[in-house]
Protein backbone atom coordinates (compact mmCIF):
# COMPACT_ATOMS: atom_id res chain seq x y z
CA UNK A 1 0.00 0.00 0.00
CA UNK A 2 1.23 3.49 -0.86
CA UNK A 3 2.53 5.69 1.96
CA UNK A 4 0.91 8.74 0.35
CA UNK A 5 -1.91 10.52 2.15
CA UNK A 6 -5.31 9.14 1.26
CA UNK A 7 -7.41 11.06 -1.27
CA UNK A 8 -11.08 10.14 -1.43
CA UNK A 9 -12.89 11.17 -4.61
CA UNK A 10 -15.59 8.57 -4.07
CA UNK A 11 -17.58 9.67 -1.02
CA UNK A 12 -20.62 11.67 -2.06
CA UNK A 13 -21.54 14.08 0.69
CA UNK A 14 -20.62 17.58 1.90
CA UNK A 15 -17.22 18.42 3.34
CA UNK A 16 -17.04 18.57 7.15
CA UNK A 17 -16.20 22.28 6.90
CA UNK A 18 -19.59 22.86 5.28
CA UNK A 19 -21.65 21.14 7.99
CA UNK A 20 -23.34 23.84 10.13
CA UNK A 21 -22.72 22.38 13.57
CA UNK A 22 -22.73 25.73 15.39
CA UNK A 23 -25.94 26.87 13.74
CA UNK A 24 -27.64 23.57 14.56
CA UNK A 25 -26.44 23.82 18.15
CA UNK A 26 -27.99 27.27 18.42
CA UNK A 27 -31.19 26.08 16.74
CA UNK A 28 -31.42 23.14 19.13
CA UNK A 29 -30.92 25.42 22.13
CA UNK A 30 -33.72 27.71 20.97
CA UNK A 31 -36.10 24.79 20.28
CA UNK A 32 -35.32 23.09 23.59
CA UNK A 33 -35.78 26.36 25.48
CA UNK A 34 -39.32 26.80 24.18
CA UNK A 35 -41.69 24.52 26.06
CA UNK A 36 -44.31 24.59 23.33
CA UNK A 37 -41.73 23.45 20.79
CA UNK A 38 -39.94 20.78 22.84
CA UNK A 39 -43.16 19.30 24.22
CA UNK A 40 -44.26 18.71 20.63
CA UNK A 41 -40.81 17.64 19.46
CA UNK A 42 -40.21 15.05 22.18
CA UNK A 43 -43.45 13.11 21.72
CA UNK A 44 -44.46 10.93 18.76
CA UNK A 45 -45.78 13.83 16.70
CA UNK A 46 -48.50 14.12 14.08
CA UNK A 47 -48.29 11.48 11.33
CA UNK A 48 -47.37 13.98 8.56
CA UNK A 49 -44.65 15.53 10.73
CA UNK A 50 -43.99 18.80 12.54
CA UNK A 51 -46.53 21.27 11.19
CA UNK A 52 -44.40 24.46 11.38
CA UNK A 53 -41.64 22.76 9.37
CA UNK A 54 -44.15 21.50 6.80
CA UNK A 55 -45.49 25.04 6.43
CA UNK A 56 -42.03 26.52 5.99
CA UNK A 57 -41.02 23.85 3.48
CA UNK A 58 -44.20 24.48 1.47
CA UNK A 59 -43.46 28.22 1.37
CA UNK A 60 -39.79 27.62 0.48
CA UNK A 61 -40.63 25.20 -2.35
CA UNK A 62 -43.29 27.54 -3.72
CA UNK A 63 -40.66 30.24 -4.17
CA UNK A 64 -37.86 28.08 -5.49
CA UNK A 65 -39.99 26.22 -8.04
CA UNK A 66 -41.86 29.41 -8.97
CA UNK A 67 -45.15 27.66 -8.45
CA UNK A 68 -48.07 29.60 -9.98
CA UNK A 69 -50.01 28.91 -6.78
CA UNK A 70 -48.93 28.39 -3.21
CA UNK A 71 -48.10 24.78 -2.38
CA UNK A 72 -50.60 23.72 0.31
CA UNK A 73 -49.17 22.15 3.44
CA UNK A 74 -51.36 19.10 2.84
CA UNK A 75 -49.06 18.13 -0.03
CA UNK A 76 -46.03 17.91 2.30
CA UNK A 77 -45.05 15.31 4.86
CA UNK A 78 -41.80 15.04 6.80
CA UNK A 79 -39.56 12.02 6.23
CA UNK A 80 -36.40 10.55 7.70
CA UNK A 81 -34.49 11.45 4.54
CA UNK A 82 -34.74 10.32 0.93
CA UNK A 83 -33.61 6.73 1.52
CA UNK A 84 -35.91 6.10 4.46
CA UNK A 85 -38.77 7.63 2.54
CA UNK A 86 -38.10 5.50 -0.54
CA UNK A 87 -38.62 2.46 1.67
CA UNK A 88 -41.87 3.92 3.05
CA UNK A 89 -43.16 4.73 -0.44
CA UNK A 90 -42.62 1.12 -1.47
CA UNK A 91 -44.26 -0.13 1.73
CA UNK A 92 -47.42 1.87 1.14
CA UNK A 93 -47.79 2.08 -2.65
CA UNK A 94 -46.46 -1.19 -4.04
CA UNK A 95 -47.26 -4.85 -3.66
CA UNK A 96 -44.86 -7.64 -4.68
CA UNK A 97 -47.66 -9.29 -6.67
CA UNK A 98 -49.68 -6.36 -8.02
CA UNK A 99 -46.63 -4.22 -8.88
CA UNK A 100 -45.07 -5.86 -11.90
CA UNK A 101 -41.67 -4.18 -12.29
CA UNK A 102 -39.45 -1.39 -11.09
CA UNK A 103 -37.98 0.61 -13.98
CA UNK A 104 -34.76 2.38 -13.02
CA UNK A 105 -33.16 5.08 -15.15
CA UNK A 106 -29.62 3.80 -15.47
CA UNK A 107 -26.86 4.43 -14.44
CA UNK A 108 -28.43 4.95 -11.05
CA UNK A 109 -27.90 5.60 -7.37
CA UNK A 110 -26.53 2.22 -6.39
CA UNK A 111 -27.39 2.25 -2.68
CA UNK A 112 -31.06 2.43 -3.61
CA UNK A 113 -31.03 -1.02 -5.20
CA UNK A 114 -31.17 -2.86 -1.89
CA UNK A 115 -34.20 -0.82 -0.82
CA UNK A 116 -36.09 -2.15 -3.85
CA UNK A 117 -34.87 -5.67 -3.16
CA UNK A 118 -35.96 -5.43 0.48
CA UNK A 119 -39.42 -4.46 -0.77
CA UNK A 120 -39.68 -7.73 -2.71
CA UNK A 121 -38.49 -6.64 -6.15
CA UNK A 122 -35.24 -8.55 -6.42
CA UNK A 123 -34.91 -9.86 -9.99
CA UNK A 124 -37.61 -7.44 -11.20
CA UNK A 125 -35.51 -4.31 -11.59
CA UNK A 126 -35.32 -3.22 -15.22
CA UNK A 127 -32.71 -0.70 -16.38
CA UNK A 128 -33.72 2.11 -18.75
CA UNK A 129 -30.94 4.03 -20.54
CA UNK A 130 -30.60 7.79 -20.41
CA UNK A 131 -29.15 10.23 -22.92
CA UNK A 132 -28.02 13.82 -22.59
CA UNK A 133 -31.66 14.93 -22.17
CA UNK A 134 -32.63 12.18 -19.75
CA UNK A 135 -34.56 8.94 -19.91
CA UNK A 136 -34.89 7.13 -23.25
CA UNK A 137 -38.65 7.42 -23.69
CA UNK A 138 -38.87 5.15 -26.76
CA UNK A 139 -36.97 2.38 -25.00
CA UNK A 140 -39.19 2.57 -21.92
CA UNK A 141 -42.42 2.77 -23.89
CA UNK A 142 -41.50 -0.29 -25.93
CA UNK A 143 -40.58 -2.18 -22.77
CA UNK A 144 -43.78 -1.19 -20.99
CA UNK A 145 -45.89 -2.09 -24.00
CA UNK A 146 -44.23 -5.49 -24.23
CA UNK A 147 -44.91 -6.02 -20.55
CA UNK A 148 -48.39 -4.52 -20.72
CA UNK A 149 -50.89 -7.19 -19.90
CA UNK A 150 -53.92 -6.38 -17.77
CA UNK A 151 -53.10 -7.68 -14.32
CA UNK A 152 -55.43 -10.39 -13.16
CA UNK A 153 -54.63 -12.55 -10.17
CA UNK A 154 -56.41 -15.41 -11.91
CA UNK A 155 -53.49 -15.43 -14.37
CA UNK A 156 -51.52 -17.01 -11.55
CA UNK A 157 -53.80 -19.35 -9.62
CA UNK A 158 -53.32 -19.20 -5.88
CA UNK A 159 -51.70 -15.77 -5.93
CA UNK A 160 -53.29 -12.58 -4.66
CA UNK A 161 -51.90 -9.24 -3.51
CA UNK A 162 -49.80 -9.77 -0.42
CA UNK A 163 -50.77 -6.53 1.29
CA UNK A 164 -54.24 -5.59 2.52
CA UNK A 165 -56.09 -2.79 0.76
CA UNK A 166 -56.85 0.40 2.67
CA UNK A 167 -58.63 3.57 1.53
CA UNK A 168 -55.49 5.65 2.07
CA UNK A 169 -53.39 3.85 -0.54
CA UNK A 170 -53.30 2.17 -3.92
CA UNK A 171 -50.95 -0.36 -5.47
CA UNK A 172 -49.34 0.91 -8.68
CA UNK A 173 -48.70 -1.55 -11.51
CA UNK A 174 -45.19 -0.19 -12.10
CA UNK A 175 -42.60 2.01 -10.42
CA UNK A 176 -40.24 4.32 -12.32
CA UNK A 177 -37.27 5.57 -10.30
CA UNK A 178 -35.06 8.46 -11.38
CA UNK A 179 -32.92 11.37 -10.21
CA UNK A 180 -34.18 13.88 -12.79
CA UNK A 181 -31.92 16.83 -11.98
CA UNK A 182 -28.15 16.21 -11.86
CA UNK A 183 -28.63 12.49 -11.84
CA UNK A 184 -26.33 10.46 -9.63
CA UNK A 185 -23.87 9.51 -11.07
CA UNK A 186 -24.17 10.89 -14.61
CA UNK A 187 -25.07 14.51 -13.82
CA UNK A 188 -27.72 14.51 -16.56
CA UNK A 189 -30.62 16.97 -16.31
CA UNK A 190 -33.83 15.52 -17.72
CA UNK A 191 -35.40 18.04 -20.10
CA UNK A 192 -38.96 19.25 -19.71
CA UNK A 193 -40.19 17.48 -22.87
CA UNK A 194 -38.75 14.19 -21.54
CA UNK A 195 -40.39 14.80 -18.16
CA UNK A 196 -43.75 15.43 -19.75
CA UNK A 197 -43.43 12.36 -21.95
CA UNK A 198 -42.43 10.22 -18.98
CA UNK A 199 -45.37 11.48 -16.95
CA UNK A 200 -47.76 10.62 -19.77
CA UNK A 201 -46.26 7.12 -19.91
CA UNK A 202 -46.72 6.76 -16.17
CA UNK A 203 -50.37 7.72 -16.48
CA UNK A 204 -50.91 5.34 -19.37
CA UNK A 205 -49.37 2.33 -17.65
CA UNK A 206 -50.42 3.03 -14.05
CA UNK A 207 -46.87 3.74 -12.92
CA UNK A 208 -45.59 5.75 -9.97
CA UNK A 209 -42.62 8.02 -10.72
CA UNK A 210 -40.39 8.27 -7.66
CA UNK A 211 -38.21 11.31 -8.31
CA UNK A 212 -35.25 11.88 -6.01
CA UNK A 213 -35.13 15.68 -6.20
CA UNK A 214 -32.15 15.93 -3.86
CA UNK A 215 -29.80 18.02 -6.05
CA UNK A 216 -32.28 20.62 -7.30
CA UNK A 217 -30.95 23.36 -5.01
CA UNK A 218 -27.30 22.78 -5.90
CA UNK A 219 -26.62 24.47 -9.24
CA UNK A 220 -24.72 27.43 -10.69
CA UNK A 221 -23.85 29.13 -13.99
CA UNK A 222 -20.95 27.68 -15.95
CA UNK A 223 -20.30 30.91 -17.85
CA UNK A 224 -18.30 32.50 -15.05
CA UNK A 225 -15.80 30.95 -12.68
CA UNK A 226 -15.47 33.99 -10.44
CA UNK A 227 -17.68 36.06 -8.24
CA UNK A 228 -20.27 35.16 -5.67
CA UNK A 229 -23.10 32.75 -6.28
CA UNK A 230 -26.32 34.29 -7.46
CA UNK A 231 -28.48 35.73 -4.73
CA UNK A 232 -30.61 32.84 -3.56
CA UNK A 233 -33.84 34.84 -3.73
CA UNK A 234 -33.25 35.18 -7.48
CA UNK A 235 -32.40 31.52 -8.02
CA UNK A 236 -35.05 29.24 -9.36
CA UNK A 237 -35.21 25.57 -10.21
CA UNK A 238 -33.78 24.58 -13.58
CA UNK A 239 -36.76 22.37 -14.41
CA UNK A 240 -40.24 21.82 -12.97
CA UNK A 241 -40.58 18.71 -10.85
CA UNK A 242 -42.80 15.83 -11.85
CA UNK A 243 -45.24 16.77 -9.09
CA UNK A 244 -45.46 20.28 -10.59
CA UNK A 245 -46.14 18.87 -14.05
CA UNK A 246 -48.66 16.34 -12.74
CA UNK A 247 -50.59 19.19 -11.17
CA UNK A 248 -51.07 20.98 -14.51
CA UNK A 249 -50.33 18.70 -17.48
CA UNK A 250 -53.36 17.67 -19.56
CA UNK A 251 -55.83 18.77 -16.90
CA UNK A 252 -53.95 17.57 -13.85
CA UNK A 253 -53.72 14.24 -11.99
CA UNK A 254 -55.71 11.33 -13.35
CA UNK A 255 -56.89 10.35 -9.87
CA UNK A 256 -56.56 11.54 -6.28
CA UNK A 257 -53.18 9.87 -5.85
CA UNK A 258 -51.48 11.15 -8.99
CA UNK A 259 -48.56 9.39 -10.67
CA UNK A 260 -45.49 10.85 -8.98
CA UNK A 261 -43.88 11.78 -5.71
CA UNK A 262 -41.04 14.21 -5.04
CA UNK A 263 -38.47 12.80 -2.63
CA UNK A 264 -36.60 15.68 -0.98
CA UNK A 265 -33.80 15.80 1.57
CA UNK A 266 -31.65 18.22 3.56
CA UNK A 267 -28.69 15.85 3.22
CA UNK A 268 -27.01 17.82 0.43
CA UNK A 269 -27.74 21.30 1.81
CA UNK A 270 -27.57 20.83 5.58
CA UNK A 271 -26.07 17.48 6.56
CA UNK A 272 -26.83 13.80 5.92
CA UNK A 273 -26.83 12.98 9.63
CA UNK A 274 -29.83 15.21 10.24
CA UNK A 275 -31.99 12.50 8.67
CA UNK A 276 -34.71 14.99 7.82
CA UNK A 277 -36.41 15.18 4.45
CA UNK A 278 -39.81 15.75 2.94
CA UNK A 279 -42.11 14.22 0.39
CA UNK A 280 -44.56 16.02 -1.85
CA UNK A 281 -47.42 14.58 -3.85
CA UNK A 282 -51.13 15.02 -4.07
CA UNK A 283 -52.83 15.55 -0.71
CA UNK A 284 -54.25 12.01 -0.90
CA UNK A 285 -50.86 10.50 -1.75
CA UNK A 286 -49.06 12.37 1.03
CA UNK A 287 -51.66 11.40 3.59
CA UNK A 288 -51.32 7.76 2.60
CA UNK A 289 -47.55 7.98 2.89
CA UNK A 290 -47.91 9.39 6.41
CA UNK A 291 -49.87 6.25 7.32
CA UNK A 292 -46.94 3.86 6.83
CA UNK A 293 -46.87 1.34 9.65
CA UNK A 294 -43.52 2.55 10.97
CA UNK A 295 -44.89 6.09 11.27
CA UNK A 296 -48.15 5.03 12.88
CA UNK A 297 -46.18 3.04 15.44
CA UNK A 298 -43.06 5.13 16.00
CA UNK A 299 -44.32 8.61 15.22
CA UNK A 300 -43.26 11.15 12.63
CA UNK A 301 -39.70 10.49 11.36
CA UNK A 302 -36.90 12.60 12.85
CA UNK A 303 -39.45 14.57 14.83
CA UNK A 304 -37.21 16.31 17.37
CA UNK A 305 -34.60 17.15 14.71
CA UNK A 306 -37.44 18.63 12.64
CA UNK A 307 -37.93 21.29 15.30
CA UNK A 308 -34.22 22.20 15.02
CA UNK A 309 -34.37 22.41 11.24
CA UNK A 310 -37.46 24.58 11.50
CA UNK A 311 -35.55 27.08 13.63
CA UNK A 312 -33.06 27.35 10.74
CA UNK A 313 -35.97 28.31 8.49
CA UNK A 314 -37.22 30.87 10.99
CA UNK A 315 -33.90 32.72 10.97
CA UNK A 316 -33.55 32.22 7.18
CA UNK A 317 -30.34 30.23 7.58
CA UNK A 318 -31.24 27.54 5.02
CA UNK A 319 -31.50 29.93 2.07
CA UNK A 320 -28.70 32.28 3.07
CA UNK A 321 -26.30 29.40 3.73
CA UNK A 322 -26.99 27.90 0.31
CA UNK A 323 -26.35 31.29 -1.34
CA UNK A 324 -23.39 32.51 0.70
CA UNK A 325 -21.52 29.31 1.51
CA UNK A 326 -22.57 26.15 -0.29
CA UNK A 327 -22.96 27.34 -3.86
CA UNK A 328 -19.76 29.45 -4.00
CA UNK A 329 -17.80 26.56 -2.49
CA UNK A 330 -19.32 23.86 -4.67
CA UNK A 331 -18.97 25.98 -7.79
CA UNK A 332 -15.32 26.72 -7.04
CA UNK A 333 -14.56 23.05 -6.44
CA UNK A 334 -16.47 22.07 -9.57
CA UNK A 335 -14.28 24.29 -11.73
CA UNK A 336 -11.10 23.11 -10.03
CA UNK A 337 -11.93 19.48 -10.76
CA UNK A 338 -13.18 20.33 -14.26
CA UNK A 339 -9.91 22.11 -15.08
CA UNK A 340 -7.82 19.27 -13.66
CA UNK A 341 -9.71 16.69 -15.71
CA UNK A 342 -9.24 18.69 -18.89
CA UNK A 343 -5.55 19.28 -18.23
CA UNK A 344 -4.50 15.83 -17.04
CA UNK A 345 -7.06 13.23 -18.11
CA UNK A 346 -8.51 14.28 -21.46
CA UNK A 347 -5.07 14.08 -23.14
CA UNK A 348 -4.98 10.43 -22.04
CA UNK A 349 -8.25 9.62 -23.79
CA UNK A 350 -10.65 10.08 -20.89
CA UNK A 351 -13.99 11.60 -21.91
CA UNK A 352 -16.85 13.16 -19.96
CA UNK A 353 -20.13 14.91 -20.68
CA UNK A 354 -19.16 18.52 -19.84
CA UNK A 355 -16.38 18.28 -22.46
CA UNK A 356 -19.03 18.39 -25.18
CA UNK A 357 -22.05 19.81 -23.32
CA UNK A 358 -23.33 23.27 -24.18
CA UNK A 359 -25.69 23.63 -21.23
CA UNK A 360 -25.29 26.81 -19.18
CA UNK A 361 -25.75 25.33 -15.70
CA UNK A 362 -23.79 22.81 -13.68
CA UNK A 363 -24.49 21.25 -10.32
CA UNK A 364 -24.87 18.11 -8.32
CA UNK A 365 -21.87 16.43 -6.68
CA UNK A 366 -20.20 14.32 -9.36
CA UNK A 367 -18.28 13.97 -12.60
CA UNK A 368 -18.96 10.82 -14.63
CA UNK A 369 -15.93 9.85 -16.72
CA UNK A 370 -15.26 7.24 -19.37
CA UNK A 371 -11.85 5.58 -19.32
CA UNK A 372 -9.97 4.98 -22.57
CA UNK A 373 -10.40 1.50 -24.02
CA UNK A 374 -9.56 -1.19 -23.00
CA UNK A 375 -9.22 -0.04 -19.38
CA UNK A 376 -11.82 -0.96 -16.77
CA UNK A 377 -12.76 0.82 -13.58
CA UNK A 378 -12.02 -2.21 -11.42
CA UNK A 379 -8.45 -2.62 -12.60
CA UNK A 380 -7.66 1.09 -12.47
CA UNK A 381 -9.07 1.43 -8.95
CA UNK A 382 -7.07 -1.54 -7.72
CA UNK A 383 -3.81 0.06 -8.85
CA UNK A 384 -4.87 3.54 -7.72
CA UNK A 385 -5.49 2.29 -4.19
CA UNK A 386 -2.30 0.26 -4.02
CA UNK A 387 0.12 2.70 -5.62
CA UNK A 388 -1.46 6.14 -5.11
CA UNK A 389 -3.76 5.68 -2.08
CA UNK A 390 -6.51 7.15 -4.26
CA UNK A 391 -10.14 6.11 -4.13
CA UNK A 392 -12.95 6.90 -6.58
CA UNK A 393 -16.33 5.49 -7.50
CA UNK A 394 -16.51 2.74 -10.10
CA UNK A 395 -19.17 2.52 -12.78
CA UNK A 396 -20.25 -1.11 -12.19
CA UNK A 397 -21.72 -0.06 -8.84
CA UNK A 398 -24.23 2.09 -10.74
CA UNK A 399 -25.47 -0.84 -12.83
CA UNK A 400 -28.39 -2.93 -11.62
CA UNK A 401 -27.41 -5.96 -9.52
CA UNK A 402 -26.90 -9.22 -11.36
CA UNK A 403 -30.11 -11.16 -11.81
CA UNK A 404 -32.00 -8.07 -12.97
CA UNK A 405 -32.47 -6.69 -16.49
CA UNK A 406 -29.59 -4.23 -16.51
CA UNK A 407 -28.96 -1.99 -19.49
CA UNK A 408 -25.18 -1.85 -19.13
CA UNK A 409 -22.39 -2.87 -16.79
CA UNK A 410 -20.55 0.51 -17.00
CA UNK A 411 -17.21 -1.28 -16.62
CA UNK A 412 -15.34 1.59 -18.27
CA UNK A 413 -16.93 4.38 -16.18
CA UNK A 414 -15.76 6.10 -12.99
CA UNK A 415 -17.35 8.70 -10.72
CA UNK A 416 -15.45 11.57 -9.06
CA UNK A 417 -16.98 13.66 -6.26
CA UNK A 418 -15.88 17.29 -5.88
CA UNK A 419 -17.82 18.31 -2.73
CA UNK A 420 -16.16 16.25 -0.02
CA UNK A 421 -12.40 16.91 0.00
CA UNK A 422 -10.35 20.08 0.27
CA UNK A 423 -9.78 22.06 -2.90
CA UNK A 424 -6.05 21.41 -3.09
CA UNK A 425 -6.65 17.67 -2.93
CA UNK A 426 -8.90 17.72 -5.99
CA UNK A 427 -6.09 18.49 -8.43
CA UNK A 428 -3.66 16.19 -6.61
CA UNK A 429 -6.17 13.37 -6.87
CA UNK A 430 -6.56 13.85 -10.60
CA UNK A 431 -2.78 13.99 -11.07
CA UNK A 432 -2.48 10.68 -9.23
CA UNK A 433 -5.19 9.17 -11.40
CA UNK A 434 -3.37 10.38 -14.52
CA UNK A 435 -0.20 8.68 -13.28
CA UNK A 436 -2.07 5.39 -12.93
CA UNK A 437 -3.62 5.71 -16.39
CA UNK A 438 -0.29 6.45 -18.02
CA UNK A 439 1.11 3.32 -16.42
CA UNK A 440 -1.61 1.25 -18.05
CA UNK A 441 -1.44 2.99 -21.41
CA UNK A 442 2.34 2.61 -21.62
CA UNK A 443 1.85 -1.15 -21.43
CA UNK A 444 -0.72 -1.34 -24.22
Amino acid sequence: MSSKTHIDLATGYPAPSLLPAEQLKDAAAIALSNQTVWEDGMVYGADPGYLPLRENIAKWLTGFYASPKNIPVERICITGGASQNLACILQVYTDPIKTRKVWIVEPSYYLGFRIFEDAGFGGRLHGVPEGMDGVDIAFLENALEEDNRPFNVSDKPGLSPVKPSYPYRKFYSHVIYCVPTFSNPSGVIMSRPRREALLRLARKYDALIIADDVYDFVHWDVDSQSGRANDYDNMKALQPRFVDLDDMLDGGPQDEFGNCVSNGSFSKILGPGCRVGWAEGTAKFTYGLSQAGSTRSGGAPSHLMSTFVNELFINNFISTNIASTLLPTYRRRYFILDSAIRAHLLPLGVTFNPATSSRSSAGGFFFWLKLPSPLTAHEVLEVALREQNLRFGIGPLSALPEGNERYSGYEEMIRLCFTRIDEGELTRGVVRLATVLRGFLDCI
